[in-house]
């Protein structure tokens, strides 16, 4: 069996397609992946040793509507392109992630009557995945909410949002032992994604003083490479501060400081929920405020529905309400121990292979 996985534009797509692939690969799926030539699905993907083939494909300024000629013949061209590309590797099913690359992939499958998947990350369906899933044998979710957006609820498979396999490489231990804390302590995690979250910085050094009195606490601050030096400057850290209150630009060992983690403060992204689900992680959200259709928000108010969250606006991080949610997460371990409770009944560290069910079934025509 050939499974063909696209997805492009952030790592957002990209990772749960990493995820799923892993899982086809272990039950004997051949697997490639098609993306574009310059995102960073071309990296991301080499790095897993997974085929890689590229296509063309860009948006549109919806400022400059002239824009959308280039973006309607590129998608043409590489649909073109796409399906000379199945006719010569006769794939058995493609699995669209979302981002333009994945149009004229998608379309490449259906006009070739080659069984096609969609799976959305988010509460809100994106642009590429609401297109294709009029085209798709199956659409599958992380969120009930994004099925408003598919005409067919029939094609609608709840799989959860997969994550890879090295999020549960880690264990506490190893963790713990890379930020040298105690195994007895309570460690927060403090992460705005990728880039870091400026206001979310700044609401934490604002706690500084309230969280550095608790003895038993640590923290593990990721402020993102650009905002390492302001938050640095602003935190005023003490040679013994620092050893409680570590502040990271940016660090590729995130599931490490998951593994560590009592609590998390995050921002609401697919990939980061999905991390913190896979793992348990009690979590005060905080959604960057200006997604795409308000999709982090929307994303943890499902989250924090299912009882495994706190979530604040990034408005309110330097009100009273943060500290108190913060404070309670740290402090309260009965509060934490329901958190982690309701995340593991979300079984996302089971979403590849509920995916991958999903996919071998268009597969065979079941």
């Amino acid at each position: 069996m050939l499974a063909v996985l696209s997805g492009g534009g952030t790592a957002g797509h990209i990772n749960p397609a990493l995820a799923l692939a892993e899982v086809l690969a272990q039950r004997g799926v051949e697997v490639r992946y098609a993306g574009t030539p310059r995102g960073v699905e071309a990296r991301l993907v080499a790095e897993a040793g997974i085929p890689f083939t590229p296509f063309e494909a860009s948006g549109f300024n919806r400022n400059h509507p002239t824009t959308i000629f280039k973006g309607v013949g590129l998608i043409q061209k590489s649909t073109g392109a796409a399906k000379k590309w199945f006719s010569e590797i006769k794939p058995d099913v493609v699995v669209a992630f979302g981002g333009y690359v994945c149009i004229p992939v998608g379309r490449a499958a259906a006009q070739l009557g080659v069984p096609l998947v969609v799976h959305e990350q988010n509460s809100v369906m994106g642009m590429a995945n609401k297109y294709l899933s009029k085209k798709a044998a199956a659409v599958c979710l992380t969120y009930d909410h994004a099925a408003s957006a598919v005409d067919d609820k029939s094609k609608v498979v709840i799989t959860g949002n997969p994550v890879r396999s090295q999020v549960f490489e880690s264990s506490r231990e190893e963790g713990r032992a890379l930020f040298g804390i105690p195994e007895e302590a309570t460690m927060l995690l403090v992460t705005g994604g990728s880039l870091g979250a400026r206001h979310l910085n700044q609401g934490m050094a604002a706690l500084k003083d309230e969280l550095l009195s608790r003895e038993d606490l640590y923290v593990v601050h990721v402020t993102g490479p650009k905002e390492l030096d302001a938050t640095t400057e602003a935190m005023v850290l003490t040679p013994d501060q620092q050893k409680r209150w570590q502040l990271i630009g940016y660090t590729n060992k995130m599931g490490a400081c998951m593994a560590a983690a009592d609590a998390i403060v995050s921002r609401a992204g697919a990939t980061s929920l999905a991390e913190i689900s896979a793992r348990g992680i009690p979590a005060l959200l905080v959604p960057f405020p200006y997604a795409t259709e308000d999709h982090q928000t929307m994303n943890a108010r499902s989250y924090v529905e299912a009882g495994c969250a706190y979530m604040i606006a990034d408005a309110d991080v330097e009100t009273p309400e943060f500290k108190h949610l913060v404070t309670t997460l740290v402090d309260d371990a009965g509060v934490r121990a329901g958190m982690r409770e309701a995340a593991r009944a979300q079984k996302t560290a089971d979403a590849a292979a509920a995916l991958a069910d999903v996919v071998m079934a268009a597969a065979s025509g079941r």
